[in-house]
């Protein structure tokens, strides 16, 4: 029988003809993964595109970019840039050489490749992309707010909320229209209208940014909306992140009110153009149906309060007011928004409706979600109906609310007439799985369709599939992807219900390997690091929470997020410019850390590792595990990452100075903290203590063996459960797993007492928890008043990816592979996909009689290896035929390879 070599060529089961031109380029994209964007922030992108799956295609030699200030001029007469045919194989983020280009240009482009045989392909479908106003000089608008500050803005409720406000502007188009652009932002939170239609689907829009440095702005195409003659346009302005009582340091009434600021540019078919600018010329007022509005408090609306008409020509707005205006604040840069905007992603049915007191219905919409509800339901005018929220229920079957801290997350609705009152509120949201409401017409039997749950969060693409022979893992996989999308508005959030909700960076750096498997990340973790970089301190502290809402609060294991957060981006996606726009911020972030180190030990401040169980201290949520060991271990790690950024970006000397001081900490470590044993000298012999230890690499190799005995230990005698908390739970899988116990990894993975990630699974979770016993079936919500929607835990996930289904980088943005799937637990199939910046990666394997099957999928313009698991290693086959076994791991090209083996006979 043919024996085929170790070096595997394309095995598609299609192979075109070898005079067959390869296919054209597809998925074409732009700088962190835009496809023709509009409203765009950098005026030098850079250009990505993956080649189509084909046996003529599975390697690039060779690429052209065009690049026009129109369609008509592509490809020939590029006029802004033409690369020609360049020599490379890379395929992401080549950067534009061109023209120079400047606030509204619009260009065009398209891509060619040469394959490995030197055939060029088609040229691509034409791509575009439209700039947004990149500087503050191109604005000519004024922000604008309603006077009389905290002179009746001030709401009537107990809670000091601003009330949202209106604004609005005739202005005449002369002839017809042939373009409009609206320029738009908010210190708060804003909607924008018309002639009576809403402008764009976006939410909680622009989003939120450190205020003081930066507020994005949003670019709309509103050239449908306007007509020839008279128009309007609309603006509701909310306080959402920017004042009220959002974060702890607000004084109520004394910070600056919202403002709003557009430019709204029409170019008509005559060649002529206009302007209408927000300025003192408009009219507003704060008599509008939104009566309140807060993220942490909900939305009251009054459709008694309606204004029929008022974002429409004709409006009778004489009782309205001028609205204060003021100049844009040069130190405040207005930018283009750099990640996509939230939206309404999902829409949820209830699963049961439940009636715990006589006025009282509750609906279950099954899945713990963020967003908003939606009512549809029979009212009487005059009627006020009331909708509250949160993540359990007590035991009586009442609504729990407890672990919402001070967040009211209530919502009021009064009815303006009778029949079927539809709502949903327009400037808040909430996390929950019960929607409670009271004030409705009992008269009226309950429906499923009088309220819907709407999942909003970052309009990012999915990029993951996890599936497994086990219902329980894949109900796992299930609450970490709800995990991600609740806590992934606009930036990445520790929890959304309660009145905190703030981009927590410890939280955010454990989970990112994670949320990059499940979802295209790179622009929203781009944009949150320049928010880090604006918000770090002149010394160099980076704030535990971005955009800072804390004040001067610095800690290891969540500040080295500065550091962790851009290699991870680096290394998940392949693009440099995330770790050159990050560099200094890491440098500097290393200078202040070394301002806290003696002899190699940082006595640094941490919060250690967060909410260990079985925490003998005082404080029980800080753990067990030595804070100078915590702070020493992430000096480390911090010093090792900003080296390998230092030789990535070509800084040689600087490279070799903090490989020098990484050697000097790791020996002062190991010295302070472990004995020639390999056993830690302190007090408490904690898991995470080992693996801090052994996953940053701070032991010499004897020494690490002996710990890696320790680790063992320290499960056994917590009889195979774990007992990590937020900075230990993302090493523990992929450690055992390194020092060649991954039967440990499993054995913890399907644990399903308490402490484990399925303990959670079996008392119905639908979220990852804040506390690995945040619920149980018998007492209910733990009394700490604890998160059932805080995806640190979910970090297991990557180890899941990586290790079960096997799909690893071998090379920044998967340019290499590495297929190499474990098998373990009772598992009998594993099923995982990757949409990975050259294409999607697969890796399919299942048992079946002592023999395993393994099918992988790797993109064109990669290479990989595969290993099968242990014990399958005997009479391995591919695509039918029999491989030499010698020389593990197997190297494939880009194609489908159907591989099977047996298992291996005991010896």
């Amino acid at each position: 029988m043919k024996k085929l070599t170790t070096l595997v060529t394309f095995a598609a089961s299609i192979v075109a003809p070898a005079i067959a031109a390869p296919p054209a380029p597809s998925e074409l994209e732009l700088s962190e993964g835009f496809s023709n964007p509009f409203g765009f922030y950098n005026a030098s992108p850079s250009f990505s595109w993956q080649l189509p799956a084909s046996a003529d295609s599975a390697s690039q030699t060779a690429y052209q970019i065009a690049v026009a200030s129109s369609p008509e001029l592509l490809p020939d007469q590029a006029d802004l840039w033409n690369t020609g045919k360049t020599d490379s194989a890379q395929s992401l983020y080549i950067p534009y050489a061109g023209a120079e280009l400047s606030s509204r240009d619009v260009a065009y482009w398209s891509v060619r490749y040469w394959s490995q045989k030197g055939e060029a392909s088609p040229w691509s479908q034409i791509q575009t992309f439209e700039l947004g106003l990149l500087s503050n000089d191109d604005w000519q608008a004024k922000w604008i707010s309603f006077p009389e500050h905290g002179k009746g803005q001030r709401t009537e409720y107990d809670t000091p909320l601003y009330r949202p406000v209106h604004f609005r502007k005739d202005f005449s188009a002369k002839v017809e229209v042939a373009k409009a652009r609206l320029y738009i932002t908010a210190k708060g939170l804003f909607e924008a209208h018309i002639n009576g239609q809403q402008v764009g689907e976006d939410r909680m829009a622009p989003g939120w940014t450190p205020y003081h440095t930066r507020v994005e702005t949003i670019t709309y195409d509103v050239t449908k909306n306007l007509t020839q003659g008279k128009n309007t346009i609309g603006l509701i302005l909310a306080e959402g992140w920017y004042a009220g009582r959002f974060g702890p340091k607000r004084t109520w009434g004394n910070e600056p009110p919202p403002e709003i600021i557009a430019q709204l540019e029409i170019e008509y078919a005559d060649g002529s153009s206009d302007l209408v600018l927000t300025d003192s010329s408009w009219l507003t007022t704060i008599d509008g149906p939104i009566r309140t509005s807060g993220i942490y408090d909900g939305e009251t609306y009054d459709a008694n309060q309606e204004m029929p008409g008022w974002n429409q020509p004709g409006f009778a707005a004489s009782n309205w007011t001028t609205p204060i205006e003021a100049l844009i604040d040069s130190k405040i840069q207005l930018q283009p928004k750099r990640h996509f905007t939230t939206r309404d992603k999902i829409e949820l049915t209830p699963i049961s409706i439940s009636k715990p007191e006589p006025d009282t219905i509750v609906f279950d919409m099954g899945q713990n979600m963020v967003g908003v509800p939606r009512i549809a339901i029979p009212m009487k005018k005059g009627q006020t109906l009331r909708t509250r929220v949160g993540e359990a229920l007590n035991r009586d079957g009442t609504l729990y609310t407890r672990n919402l801290g001070s967040a009211k997350s209530i919502n009021h609705y009064t009815a303006n007439k009778d029949g079927i009152a539809e709502w949903q509120p327009q400037f808040t949201f909430h996390g929950f799985r019960y929607v409670e409401i009271t004030g409705y017409d009992t008269e009226n039997p309950p429906e499923f369709n009088w309220v819907k749950g709407i999942v909003q969060y970052t309009d990012f693409e999915d990029t993951g599939h996890f599936e497994t022979s086990d219902l329980n893992i894949n109900q796992l996989q299930s609450n970490i992807v709800w995990g991600l999308r609740g806590n992934f508005l606009d930036i990445p959030t520790d929890c959304p219900q309660r009145a905190e909700r703030l981009g927590w960076t410890g939280d955010a750096q454990v989970f990112a390997p994670t949320a990059f498997y499940n979802s295209d990340l790179h622009a929203f973790w781009t944009a949150w690091l320049q928010s880090m970089c604006e918000e770090q301190y002149d010394d160099g502290q980076i704030p535990v929470v971005i955009p800072n809402a804390t004040g001067k609060f610095t800690e290891t294991g969540w500040s080295d997020a500065c550091t962790i957060i851009p290699w991870e981006t680096y290394w998940r996606t392949g693009d440099k410019k995330v770790l050159e726009e990050n560099y200094d911020m890491m440098l500097r972030w290393l200078d202040y850390s070394a301002t806290h180190v003696t002899d190699g030990i940082s006595t640094q401040r941490t919060v250690g590792d967060w909410l260990q169980p079985y925490s003998q201290q005082k404080d029980k949520r800080r753990g067990d595990t030595d804070n100078s060991l915590i702070s020493t271990a992430f000096y480390a790690r911090s010093i090792e990452l900003t080296q390998r950024t230092a030789a990535v970006l070509g800084h040689t000397e600087k490279s070799e100075e903090l490989k020098t001081l990484h050697a000097q900490v790791a020996k002062a470590f190991q010295e302070r903290f472990f004995d020639a044993e390999g056993r830690h000298t302190g007090d408490f012999q904690t898991q995470t203590v080992y693996l801090l230890a052994l996953a940053f690499n701070l032991l010499d190799s004897e020494i690490a063996k002996k710990a890696a005995e320790h680790l063992i230990s320290s499960l056994e005698a917590a009889e195979g459960h774990l007992r990590t908390g937020f900075l230990g739970t993302n090493l523990l899988a992929p450690t055992l797993d390194r020092i060649g116990r991954s039967d440990l990894a499993f054995d913890l993975l399907f644990k399903e007492t308490y402490p484990s990630w399925l303990f959670s699974v079996s008392q119905g979770a639908t979220t990852i928890w804040e506390r690995w016993d945040g619920y149980t079936h018998l007492h209910g919500v733990n009394r700490s008043q604890g998160s059932l929607n805080h995806y640190a835990y979910g970090a297991i996930g990557e180890w899941m990816y990586e290790r079960i289904a096997g799909i690893y980088p071998l090379d920044p943005g998967y340019k290499k592979i590495r297929i190499s799937p474990l098998v373990g637990g009772p598992l009998t199939f594993a099923r995982g996909k990757y949409d990975s910046p050259y294409g999607v990666i697969a890796s399919y394997w299942e048992i079946n009689d002592e023999e395993l099957s393994l099918q992988v999928t790797i993109p064109s313009n990669t290479t990989a290896e595969v290993t099968l698991p242990a014990p399958y290693t005997n009479c391995i086959r591919l695509n039918g035929q029999v491989i030499e076994t010698s020389n593990h791991p197997i190297r494939v090209e880009p194609g489908q390879y159907q591989f099977t083996a047996k298992k291996a006979l005991s010896k």
